[in-house]
């Protein structure tokens, strides 16, 4: 089994932890696809470092906590990759009320503005957690071509699709999720076989450079990214943003 594939096995996973746990600078490990084992939470904490947990759903944050961790983020359905179907706007507060002092909450999903990001806090949420905004920086692994395509895309054009790890995933369309969806297409396999499938077929697009089949795991908030900076561009512009909304914020309050 090819290195690409073999991690995302139960034991490939595994193995991937163990390197996490060999670098003492790492201080956070989140689960993005369910409840971490017992076992993988009592050793992190051993190492002095948090454990975290994806929740797409209120009945998540509860398993989350009920299991140890550290940090939720709260990842609503406009987020890109493995997402569930509660929007952040609606996710975030109940995510709040479960964790009830147990965790810290991290709002995700659809964040790549300092005026959202005070939205979140707002909703009761201890900080933020973003994802697709980082794509099209100038620190991305991803190719230029590649980044070229996600910032011609606007929100409404990702979709949610099984036809990458057979889990809904949100990833820009492209004629690969379409032939997937179209009418008399084979259905997708189950976790893990569908990666393995996508995995042989992403190879052969990015060697090809076909931007029309080219999908990846992307948010909404795609749509608000227009041009390819860096990450200290967007770090400095969104708590810009953060503090001149509230500081408005303020001023609404003060005159009302």
């Amino acid at each position: 089994m090819a290195a690409r594939e073999r991690y995302i096995t139960r034991e490939g996973v595994r193995a991937l932890v163990d390197v996490v746990w060999r670098h003492p600078k790492v201080k956070l490990l989140v689960s993005a696809l369910g409840v971490p084992p017992a076992d993988i939470i009592a050793k992190t904490h051993e190492r002095g470092m948090l454990v975290g947990g994806v929740c797409g759903a209120p009945e998540h944050a509860e398993r989350q906590c009920a299991a140890g961790v550290d940090v939720l983020v709260a990842q609503g359905s406009e987020a890109g990759g493995h997402t569930g179907t509660i929007s952040t706007m609606v996710l975030v507060p109940q995510v709040v009320d479960v964790a009830k002092g147990r965790a810290a909450v991290l709002a995700a999903g659809g964040i790549a503005r300092g005026s959202q990001m005070a939205a979140a806090m707002a909703l009761g949420a201890d900080g933020v957690w973003c994802g697709s905004v980082w794509l099209v920086t100038r620190e991305s692994d991803l190719l230029p071509n590649q980044k070229a395509v996600l910032l011609n895309y606007r929100s409404q054009d990702t979709i949610q699709s099984r036809s990458m790890t057979g889990k809904p995933v949100r990833m820009n369309r492209s004629r690969y999720t379409d032939a997937w969806s179209a009418a008399g297409a084979p259905a997708t396999l189950a976790p893990p076989m569908q990666k393995v499938l996508y995995e042989y077929a992403r190879s052969r697009i990015d060697r090809a450079q076909r931007d029309d089949l080219y999908s990846y795991p992307v948010g909404q908030v795609i749509g608000m990214v227009r041009e390819e900076t860096t990450v200290r561009e967007v770090m400095l512009r969104m708590q810009n943003e953060y503090l001149e909304t509230l500081e408005r914020m303020g001023r609404q309050t003060e005159s009302a």
